[in-house]
């Protein structure tokens, strides 16, 4: 078995079980791509996804979950860290969190100490889509076992899908494929038979499996029978006002979505809706198979399964984003759910402010392997136990704007959430400031930065400093602060 000698070190003397800890249960670690809460459990009018419905219904659904940076890479190098980007470095597509800290110990490296095999089937760290697939992208080797890259038709098909937008590559651009063939012939559906051939072989000891979906990552490839659940005249693009652009800085917007819906028409727009919801249906019976496959092996009562998507996605909102790098609640906000067999909280939705980067520290409690000093989360085991407990509640996310034709110099968009409120920086405030209520405005419509009340202006200035002072990972995640004001 491969052990990283220095985490075998830190973990020889583990803690013993905390209240509510199973013991050496086993892990099932979901990971989607690019997925915004466009599930029918989040209350998506449009979405069909029976199975991942039925993981909510048995476990924890969390409403207010944030990743770190809505990008792929970064905001998986967070999670599997335990650490904000500003610690790790990493705030784009290509650095690998190891050339700044090359020790480091990852979730699953935590979890291989403590005598588990651990796995991965699939993207868990970042990969290039469609060009990496079937390879081992940009993965970090001392976390796992074993690794398996499965390549399945949707890349032999890549001639046949279109491009909404020629001039840019089909893993950039809105593109899309309705497929022939099964479920089992594409790369998603190849990932599902490999985790459960693991999990079979695995039973009797305990696992950290990492599974990782390619969907619903652009293009947008998916069997035919899934664009079928969603007629293109039953979609529509998202309301906004027709003034919403005006009171939103310029950095507010990705460098790669200058211009509102890319300038494309409608009908297009509407199949491109209907492609990514095609994804979703897809990944969605994917892991209905991993659950039934928990059922029928006798693995479900201890095994603890995560689902997680590394950030959330853009489908036309204010005024016409798509895709991610942007600071609104629909790119920072993602899915997750969580069930831990026996939980008190299963079955209920939780209303608390949680963060990815809370998922290292969560785990490794739930497991009895104690929390590790350093990391930047904070457990929610307590949440699990009691969803609407009271909590330090609130959550950072940031993304890098390059310079550009409208940037003179790069610039850094910093953004906290709370259950009430969003504050976002641009520079420090330098390239614009944002403030949204949510109570009164949860699309996010109403810049109450630029006209603020005095309330207006106390928020702000209880939030400004925290904001700064966590984006850095300087204040530790046990800080004082006062949910019940904001």
């Amino acid at each position: 078995m491969k052990i990283v000698s220095g985490a075998l070190l830190l973990f020889a003397f583990l803690p013993p079980l905390p209240a509510g800890a199973l013991e050496k249960p086993n892990i099932l670690f979901i990971a989607v791509d690019d997925l915004a809460n466009a599930l029918a459990c989040y209350g998506d009018p449009v979405a069909k996804t029976p199975h991942l419905d039925r993981l909510a219904a048995s476990g924890v659904r969390f409403d207010r979950a944030y990743n770190q940076i809505p990008l792929c890479n970064p905001a998986r190098a967070s999670l599997m860290t335990g650490l904000r980007p500003d610690q790790i470095k990493v705030y784009d597509l290509d650095r690998h969190f190891r050339e700044e800290l090359p020790d480091v110990v990852t979730l699953p490296q935590r979890f291989m100490a403590a005598g588990y095999f651990t796995a991965r089937v699939g993207k868990i760290y970042h990969y290039d889509v469609p060009a990496g697939i079937g390879t081992e992208g940009l993965d970090d080797p001392a976390s796992w076992e074993l690794t398996v890259n499965p390549k399945g038709r949707d890349t032999d098909d890549e001639a046949l899908i279109f491009n909404a937008e020629p001039h840019r590559k089909i893993s950039a651009a809105l593109s899309w494929l309705a497929a022939d063939g099964t479920d089992e012939e594409q790369t998603d559906g190849m990932i599902a038979t490999e985790a459960i051939r693991l999990m079979r072989e695995q039973k009797d000891e305990p696992f950290f499996l990492g599974v990782g979906f390619f969907r619903p990552h652009t293009p947008f490839v998916a069997p035919k029978k899934y664009f079928d659940l969603y007629p293109v005249e039953s979609m529509r693009l998202p309301y906004a006002p027709g003034d919403d652009r005006e009171d939103i800085p310029t950095a507010a917007f990705a460098h790669n979505n200058p211009v509102p819906n890319y300038g494309l028409p409608e009908p297009v727009l509407l199949e491109a809706m209907q492609a990514y919801y095609a994804c979703v249906s897809f990944v969605d019976a994917q892991v209905g198979r991993l659950l039934d496959a928990l059922d029928e092996l006798g693995l479900a009562e201890k095994t603890i399964v995560v689902f997680w998507s590394d950030h959330g996605y853009h489908l036309g909102e204010h005024g016409g984003i798509w895709q991610k790098r942007t600071l609104f609640e629909e790119a920072s906000r993602t899915p997750l759910l969580v069930r831990v067999p026996g939980a008190a909280g299963n079955g209920r939705a939780c209303p608390r402010v949680v963060e990815l980067v809370d998922l290292y520290p969560t785990l490794t409690e739930a497991a009895g392997l104690g929390v590790a000093e350093g990391l930047a989360g904070a457990s929610f085991m307590d949440l699990l136990a009691n969803p609407g407990a009271p909590r330090e509640s609130h959550a950072i996310t940031q993304i890098l704007r390059p310079a550009d034709d409208r940037l003179a110099v790069p610039v850094m968009g910093c953004s906290i959430r709370t259950e009430r409120w969003r504050y976002t920086e641009w520079a420090e405030g330098a390239a614009g400031v944002e403030l949204y209520d949510h109570r009164a405005d949860p699309k996010e419509f109403r810049n109450r930065a630029l006209q603020p009340t005095a309330e207006d202006r106390a928020v702000m200035d209880l939030l400004r400093p925290l904001l700064r002072a966590k984006a850095s990972g300087a204040v530790p995640p046990t800080s004082v602060f006062h949910p019940a004001r904001l």
